[in-house]
């Protein structure tokens, strides 16, 4: 009788598994996850959000300094954009479900789109830089639900980005400063 109360529990747990196939397990519990798993998704979706921003302002540059502001949104927006996939799979790990449409990432994104026929350069970079900023506090919103669930390794991902983005916020803020005659 032993063995097929033990057959049987084995058989529910597998039967609970098939009913909910992408529920990853994890040790830290079903409200961590679903916690940790909000946040980075709405996360993911600012992201997104800013790299297509960031790739729509590279593309629609113009200006002296074209070359200059291209190349750094280029290199910006390559760096937003490698964010996507460890947000994504962290959220997996951790046993939620990501994103799954663009329709999915406007219902959740806080980084407002552009879609301006005309932009300056200079308020290209100003908009971007406020939108890193805005990030990086998103990010620090989501380190703190981590370290109340003890989730070190989300927490650790996110130390990394938030001194990405404000490495981006640097340059544009350096690179929008107005220079004297001799360009400093």
């Amino acid at each position: 009788m032993a063995r097929s109360s033990k057959s049987s529990k084995k058989r529910e747990a597998l039967e609970s598994r098939r009913a909910a196939p992408l529920t990853t397990p994890t040790d830290l519990g079903a409200q961590a996850s679903k916690d940790i798993s909000g946040g980075m998704n709405a996360v993911l979706a600012d992201v997104f959000a800013l790299y297509l921003k960031t790739k729509n302002f590279h593309w629609h540059m113009s200006g002296p300094h074209f070359r200059d502001y291209h190349l750094l949104l280029d290199e910006q927006s390559d760096q937003i954009y490698a964010m996507t996939d460890p947000i994504a799979e962290r959220i997996r790990k951790l046993g939620g479900h990501t994103l799954r449409s663009i329709g999915h990432i406007a219902r959740l994104q806080r980084i407002k789109d552009n879609d301006a026929e005309y932009v300056e350069p200079l308020d290209m970079l100003a908009e971007l830089r406020e939108d890193n900023m805005s990030l990086a506090s998103r990010l620090r919103e989501v380190h703190a639900v981590c370290d109340e669930h003890n989730d070190i390794a989300s927490a650790s991902l996110i130390e990394v980005w938030i001194d990405e983005t404000e490495r981006r916020t640097w340059f544009l803020f350096e690179a929008s400063r107005h220079g004297d005659a001799t360009g400093h």
